[in-house]
């Protein structure tokens, strides 16, 4: 007989195939019966193991945000925080747009079985102290907010409160480019991403130059990580 799993491995299974049932078929294609079915248990377990859906939805959450945040943590720190920060947001664009349903539970946008997960505002220390998983994905973005504000790039300012703001910008790109709003491909990003971080920037306190070479510097950057020696949106 094979040893019988524990329950730390079926709750790990548990949470990949939701990922996996999300990927493939959406929200309404993960119920706890195909759930149960794709790791080899009853659909009891789903309740054994979380106690129901929304914890279930709030595992996937936070996953999401771990896998979001290792993606992140790829970028690294460069002289410019500024290059680094539009490094960042290409980066956060691209993970979003390889697993669009997962980071659409992670956020909250799309309900499972009618649960949302359970988020925290990440600009109070309260909040901050509630979601581990979400600040440190957000984390990445706050150190080089607060890089830029040292380097004189950024005026003085609350540095969670000004990612907040670059966090938001980047965000509804994303979303919006996921909905179709930017047309196919990767075009949206030398019209509008590129630009829209270049007025975040200079609204910050940068000057349209030192963010525009920032940009550059970014594309280089990108380029340098993945390999690819195109130009432009479509490097």
């Amino acid at each position: 007989m094979s040893p019988k799993p524990r329950a730390n491995d079926v709750k790990e299974r548990l949470v990949e195939a939701a990922i996996r049932l999300l990927d493939e078929g959406g929200a309404e294609a993960l119920q706890a019966r195909k759930l149960a079915a794709e790791v080899g248990v009853s659909t009891m377990a789903v309740y054994t193991h979380f106690g129901g859906m929304a914890a279930l939805v709030d595992e996937v959450a936070r996953t999401g945000f771990l896998r979001l945040s290792a993606w992140l943590a790829e970028v690294g720190e460069t002289d410019d925080p500024v290059a680094d920060i539009f490094g960042l947001a290409r980066t956060y664009r691209q993970a979003v747009a390889e697993q669009p349903q997962l980071f659409a539970v992670t956020f909250g946008q799309t309900a499972l079985g009618g649960k949302r997960a359970t988020l925290s505002d990440l600009t109070t220390e309260e909040g901050r102290e509630a979601a581990q998983e979400g600040l440190e994905a957000f984390g990445h973005i706050v150190r080089a907010t607060e890089r830029a504000i040292e380097a004189g790039r950024f005026r003085a300012a609350d540095k969670y409160q000004a990612a907040a703001q670059l966090w938001s910008a980047l965000h509804g790109f994303v979303t919006l480019e996921a909905s179709g709003h930017f047309g196919a491909g990767e075009q949206g990003i030398d019209h509008i991403l590129i630009p829209l971080g270049i007025t975040m920037a200079v609204g910050l306190g940068d000057t349209v130059e030192r963010a525009e070479h920032s940009t550059e510097a970014a594309k280089a950057a990108w380029r340098a990580r993945t390999g690819n020696a195109g130009q432009g949106g479509n490097d």
